[in-house]
């Protein structure tokens, strides 16, 4: 493997990471900004309030993102393995 080859993998696995990420974390800021404008006007400083929520935010964004997170992973997947012959072999030359 030249390093251009091994560049590209990690570039495109961390483009990978942010991507099936982002979802579960806006909604994790987005709620997690609300609760915290609607403590501070209520003044209820109770951590476990805004924990629950978030929590409840991002598995439900989770399921709804999964069968989009699995084909976006599958695809990757089946990418990388379809070019292993060629990467050994230009590997080899």
């Amino acid at each position: 493997m030249d390093i251009e080859l091994v560049t590209s993998l990690g570039r495109e696995s961390m483009k990978l990471a942010f991507l099936i990420g982002a979802p579960m974390l806006t909604a994790g800021i987005v709620v997690g900004l609300i609760v915290g404008i609607l403590q501070s006007a209520t003044q209820i400083q109770d951590q476990t309030i805004a924990f629950v929520f978030k929590l409840l935010a991002v598995f439900s964004t989770l399921s709804i993102f999964l069968p989009w997170i699995v084909s976006k992973t599958a695809e990757f997947s089946q990418k990388v393995f379809s070019d292993v012959p060629e990467n050994i072999s230009s590997f080899l030359k």
